[in-house]
């Protein structure tokens, strides 16, 4: 009976406990908005707009194309980090990209710009990984790319994407993965050691609240994808929210919010254990003092793949790889290392 009595008194307190954070106007949250370009740039000449579905859902991307050569040529499919959308800084290294020759896709994941999905800002990796297989089905039927030489490019999280498609996917010819995160294990880590348990309880409590609205179809709950630090937000690193906000100058589609639900979805597969699997050549581009990224985070993948693995190494942040000179470094290597597999 005392039993019983514990149970219940137990489940009463889960329930007005639930019941307080979905209904009520509890755990608001401040915006921190980034600055942005109300004027979208010119389109290269190179570019066209495209479309593909992914479970019922039509992704928009942009296949940029180098002036007909008559032959079929290796094309570049290209995802974006936490957040992303296509119109941030991808277009620079796809202009680079279609100087030599090669064809680029770029899209934006579902819930994400301009594709369709909802709610809006909802993030999961394990749907990125689905969208990204739509990209490359997609980049396979265009006329003017082999599709025997697809090469996948990821940045930051999604920077092992390329290497979890590669592992299932054997006709990939390679794989770019830039100041990316690969092992959850270890940027688990990092992200504690730098902002402590009480900041993912947090988190955990705001996820609570955006899935609990959503099993009633309630507007889903929203913080942050980027804060400064101290803030509620996924990333508050030092210099994160200062480095999002120089990525997205260019971008008219780009919003500075998550679902909070994001903090109970689960990853997508660890690409560690896809690289056993893998048989392309893989590029890693690192960040030595990236703020992000545990620098222990693409070891392991490194040994696993041997000699299939070549790692360029930069002395910068987690954001300075886009910009300037690291970035004409940075791309540069990864044109280098196109002409090995064509």
């Amino acid at each position: 009976m005392i039993f019983l009595k514990i149970v219940g008194t137990i489940l009463f307190i889960i329930f007005i406990y639930l019941f307080v954070i979905i209904f009520l106007p509890v755990l608001k949250v401040k915006a921190q908005p980034v600055k942005m370009k109300k004027i979208a740039k010119i389109s290269p000449v190179c570019r066209k707009d495209i479309s593909f579905k992914v479970k019922g859902d039509a992704l928009k991307g942009w296949l940029y194309n180098p002036v007909n050569t008559g032959v079929k040529i290796p094309c570049i499919v290209m995802s974006h980090g936490f957040g992303g959308t296509k119109d941030m800084v991808l277009e620079n290294y796809a202009l680079k990209f279609v100087e030599k020759g090669y064809a680029v896709l770029t899209y934006d994941y579902r819930c994400y710009g301009a594709s369709e999905g909802q709610p809006r800002q909802l993030y999961c990796g394990k749907f990125q990984l689905e969208d990204l297989r739509g990209a490359v089905e997609f980049a396979r039927t265009v006329d003017s790319v082999d599709e025997d030489r697809i090469i996948l490019w990821g940045t930051s999280a999604a920077g092992g994407y390329g290497i979890n498609i590669a592992g299932e996917d054997h006709k990939i010819a390679g794989v770019i993965s830039q100041c990316a995160a690969l092992d959850h294990k270890e940027d688990s880590k990092l992200y504690i050691e730098r902002e402590g348990y009480g900041f993912f309880f947090k988190l955990f409590m705001h996820g609570q609240r955006d899935k609990g609205r959503s099993r009633f179809e309630l507007s889903p709950h929203m913080f942050p994808a980027y804060g400064k630090p101290g803030t509620t937000a996924m990333i508050t690193a030092p210099g994160a929210f200062e480095g999002i906000e120089k990525l997205v100058e260019d971008s008219t589609t780009f919003k500075n919010e998550a679902c909070a639900r994001l903090s109970l979805m689960p990853h997508a597969d660890d690409p560690i254990k896809s690289a056993e699997t893998v048989k392309c050549p893989v590029l890693f581009l690192t960040c030595e003092n990236d703020e992000l990224v545990s620098s222990k985070s693409h070891k392991r993948a490194v040994e696993i793949l041997g000699d299939k693995a070549v790692v360029k190494g930069y002395p910068i942040g987690h954001f300075d790889i886009y910009f300037g000179e690291w970035f004409e470094k940075a791309v540069n290597d990864q044109i280098e290392f196109i002409k090995t597999l064509i």
